[in-house]
């Protein structure tokens, strides 16, 4: 036991004969946790990719119905009356009738 954890620390594992193959699985799982890392930087960016996007649907949204309600606002009967009263624009007191044309040739 003591000689086996003696030559662990030693490396003798990568100077004996058939350290090809301890060589060949070291490598296969450098790369693994290469491939691994990577593919975690690649998950972590898309997050942070879809929270910017999430913030920025949430502030266009809110300038949209902030927007809406001051079109709403403007529209309003009230307010065209109180912005052309300026100009010297009064509300018709007669109601707006049809006209009628008989075309008969």
């Amino acid at each position: 036991m003591k000689q086996g954890f003696y030559n662990l620390l030693r490396a003798n594992f990568l100077i004996s004969r058939d350290a090809v193959n301890n060589w060949r699985f070291i490598v296969f799982c450098t790369l693994l946790a290469i491939i691994m890392i990577a593919s975690s930087h690649s998950a972590e960016r898309k997050v942070h990719r879809i929270a910017q996007l999430h913030e920025e649907v949430r502030e266009l949204r809110s300038e949209f119905v902030d927007r809406r309600s001051a079109l709403m606002q403007i529209k309003m009967e009230s307010t065209l009356k109180r912005k052309l009263k300026s100009r010297g624009i009064i509300p018709s007191e007669n109601p707006p009738y049809k006209i009628k044309v008989n075309i008969s040739e």
